[in-house]
């Protein structure tokens, strides 16, 4: 697949990377080379990486932010074979959230110094379109301070169906109800011989590129994602981002880079072999030379852990992602890594940035609510949330 490049693509390594470096685009074949060669060690690319970030981000802060993921419901009619959190509409473990507990998930994220919820559910048969619009009111009107971050591509494409409504009407809906911004999930590999083979009934590549399309015509803004390391090839990973880095020129709408290793246990790929942490920070700082037009890329310490969270700041990230008050999804795979808003901090601290808050645009949070929500927040992490929240 072309980049758009014109000039002729390089197969000297060292060439790829002051090319990148330098802030020209590399083209498909020139990021698929720095996937397959033996000839680049690992930290030779983090620094080409870290490079093109300390020139995106000469401040000299690195960012995170404090938000919760909400998943107001299991139930889910799409088959993906790498999840282990949905359930079948006639399952007995499906579930939908009551509003009331909902919107108490909503007020303790407020409490402890959140501007954002991360709202994502399953593709579920039964509810219309103004279900999710009296929910989105109902969470802005009583907190207005929170911005919704919410319904992945493949959901908002099961709308269009259930409801018969085009997708600009569907978004445009949402919007008005008080959708702030669209989150990346469901991306997985944007290929269509990889969607088809791990997952059925769900949105495929030129639809889930098409959501963020018309979101972004609405003057919408959105984050971008990667799930890797299962059936697809290298060259797949880079029509990924290419198919990414064309839409972000057509649009300008993505703020943000996430990429994350599959987890498999609990899935039915619990046959595949997990990838490293080796290849995830590869992975990410191919993705920081390759997307020259995405400003941010953020660390998954929640599938990598803390330390290789921190090192990803090394690796072409300028974010450490969220200190995610609650997470289901990849915590249903087996994979649980929790974090202090302290311990956050100190990881960007001890790598020589200051620490800052930041909300959705990645501006960063007035000082003083940022030191209200360190207060709120002490060495509270996830795992002690929970543990609250099941004794209410």
């Amino acid at each position: 697949m072309s980049s758009g490049s014109t000039t002729q693509p390089q197969t000297n390594t060292q060439a790829i990377l002051d090319k990148a470096v330098a802030g020209e685009r590399i083209s498909f074949e020139e990021g698929l080379h720095l996937l397959q060669t033996d000839d680049l060690s690992l930290a030779k690319l983090g620094a080409a990486a870290d490079a093109i970030t300390r020139r995106l981000h000469p401040e000299p802060y690195r960012t995170y932010n404090i938000d919760r993921n909400i998943n107001y419901t299991n139930v889910c009619t799409a088959v993906c074979d790498f999840c282990a959190f949905y359930r079948g509409p006639k399952s007995d473990e499906g579930y939908v959230l009551p509003r009331e507990e909902l919107l108490q998930k909503v007020a303790e994220t407020v409490q402890l110094g959140g501007n954002q919820i991360l709202m994502q559910g399953g593709l579920h048969p039964k509810y219309k379109l103004d279900w999710y619009e009296e929910l989105l009111q109902d969470i802005v009107s009583n907190y207005p301070s929170i911005n919704v971050h919410g319904f992945s591509p493949p959901e908002i494409h099961h709308f269009t169906k259930i409801n018969n409504l085009s997708l600009r009407e569907v978004l445009s809906r949402l919007k008005a109800a008080g959708l702030g911004s669209l989150p990346g999930g469901g991306a997985e590999i944007l290929v269509d011989r990889v969607r088809s083979e791990i997952t059925r009934g769900k949105v495929m590549t030129d639809d889930w590129l098409n959501v963020m399309r018309v979101w972004h015509e609405l003057g919408g803004i959105s984050s971008a994602t990667m799930m890797f390391g299962h059936v697809e090839t290298l060259a797949e990973r880079i029509e990924h981002l290419d198919r990414l880095r064309q839409l972000q020129d057509e649009t300008g709408g993505f703020t943000a880079f996430i990429c994350w290793t599959f987890q498999p246990e609990h899935t039915e790929m619990d046959h595949v072999a997990p990838a490293g942490s080796f290849e995830y920070l590869k992975m990410q700082a191919v993705a920081r030379l390759f997307l020259d037009n995405i400003p941010n890329i953020q660390s998954s310490w929640v599938t990598q852990g803390s330390k290789i969270g921190q090192l990803a700041l090394l690796y072409g990230a300028n974010d450490m992602g969220s200190l995610m008050i609650e997470e289901n999804v990849v915590a249903e795979a087996g994979t649980v890594h929790y974090q202090s808003l302290r311990r956050i901090r100190e990881s960007i601290e001890e790598i020589g940035y200051q620490a800052r808050q930041r909300d959705v645009h990645y501006n960063l949070v007035d000082p003083e609510l940022e030191r209200r929500a360190i207060e709120a927040n002490g060495d509270l992490g996830p795992k002690e949330l929970v543990q609250l929240n099941a004794l209410q």
